[in-house]
């Protein structure tokens, strides 16, 4: 009588060996227990090289991922997966795994190569350290006084495409991913205002060409704040142009107003874009505005005086500081704590005359494309080591009015 059939042992997660990433140039993934619902008689080992050796499977794509095995079980458990790391040897690649209480293991299908295993770790565990220690920087930097409202003069786009030999049209894409990533920094520091100088009315100057390209250029990133998905839209910011619109090719002026429309009831960080923007033609626009504002009172008070009705002697016949405040495109946000103009210029071109009066200017010598977080921690930095004297300099205005 033969014996019994011992019955099969079943492979628990505890009983799989894990190489040490860092010395094992061995691909390895996080292996779920819970998608394969099929027995491994009917499903029999299959080429990992065939194209056809997933059909049948689950289609899915696992995040191809290297960690250290002290965080994998809590990284599966926050997404509901039970797994290990299982090592084995397939020239690089990462293999999707799924198994079988059975003991069985079933390869599904392949990842691209990794040539260096260690450099991927590294990369994932320096990119999450950054993370922390720029969060840990901004607490620190928030014990001093933080800027309400920051100003960028946005220049070295063409610059930076004409140094490293690139299309003209790619600085400009450039900048525009560093406008995003600063914006972002800012809003984590808890900046409320942001406004960035993006078009001069001098740059319709320029070569047609340019200007046409920058039309487009705008069109298209205008209309990706519309995304839902946007980064933008995950801050709730809240969009304003400041400019004269109509000079703006129709496309991109809709694409303006829509902007300015579906987030006018946002409640978080309020993102102002110059264009086309000088503030020549902002104070010009201001005093317009007065003037025909005076000048209506005047017609609806002589109208009543011909009524027999009392003139309104209440309306001064000067305008005031206060006037044109109410008429400027920045109405309603306060003026900037720091002006920002990257290139190293140190000039303003134009930019925010009326409202940075008392802003600390910084001029750093970095090109737009290359501004990046370090460079405006070093500009809050400067504008707290000067905040006392830009408080007392608001203060001796104040009294001076």
């Amino acid at each position: 009588m033969l014996p019994a059939a011992a019955a099969p042992r079943v492979r628990r997660r505890d009983d799989v060996r894990v190489p040490n990433p860092f010395t094992h140039r061995q691909s390895a993934t996080c292996v779920p227990s819970t998608l394969s619902t099929t027995s491994p008689a009917s499903n029999p080992p299959r080429d990992p090289e065939s194209p056809t050796s997933n059909r049948g499977w689950a289609s899915w794509v696992s995040p191809q991922g290297c960690v250290a095995h002290h965080v994998l079980d809590e990284i599966a458990a926050s997404f509901g997966i039970i797994g290990h790391l299982a090592p084995c040897h397939c020239n690089g690649r990462v293999p999707c795994v799924l198994f079988t209480f059975s003991g069985k293991f079933y390869n599904c299908r392949y990842g691209p190569k990794i040539e260096k295993l260690n450099e991927v770790v590294t990369t994932g565990v320096l990119k999450n350290l950054e993370n922390f220690l720029l969060k840990c920087l901004v607490a620190v930097l928030s014990y001093g006084p933080m800027p309400k409202h920051v100003a960028f003069i946005m220049d070295g786009n063409r610059r930076y495409a004409k140094f490293r030999s690139i299309q003209q049209g790619t600085g400009h894409r450039v900048g525009f991913s560093a406008l995003i990533s600063n914006l972002v920094r800012c809003n984590d520091m808890g900046v409320k205002y942001v406004t960035v100088y993006a078009f001069s009315i001098d740059n319709f100057k320029r070569d047609p060409s340019e200007v046409q390209f920058l039309m487009e250029l705008m069109e298209e990133k205008i209309n990706e704040l519309l995304n839902n998905q946007s980064v933008i839209y995950k801050m709730n910011c809240k969009i304003n142009f400041w400019g004269n619109l109509d000079l703006l090719c129709e496309p991109v002026r809709l694409a303006a107003q829509q902007v300015m429309a579906s987030t006018a009831g946002n409640t978080g960080l309020v993102f102002s874009v110059c264009m086309p923007y000088n503030s020549t033609s902002e104070i010009v626009n201001a005093v317009n505005e007065v003037c025909a504002e005076r000048r209506e009172v005047l017609q609806r008070d002589h109208a009543g005086r011909c009524n027999g009705q009392a003139a309104n002697n209440g309306m001064h016949s000067e305008i005031s500081v206060a006037d044109l405040d109410c008429h400027m495109y920045s109405a309603g946000c306060p003026e900037p704590d720091i002006v920002i103009r990257t290139s190293g210029e140190t000039r303003l071109s134009n930019f925010l005359l009326w409202q940075t009066t008392y802003s600390h200017l910084q001029n750093p010598d970095t090109l737009w494309p290359e501004f990046s977080f370090r460079h405006l921690i070093w500009a809050i930095l400067q504008y707290q080591r000067v905040y006392p004297y830009l408080v007392q300099s608001r203060k001796l205005a104040k009294k001076q009015l």
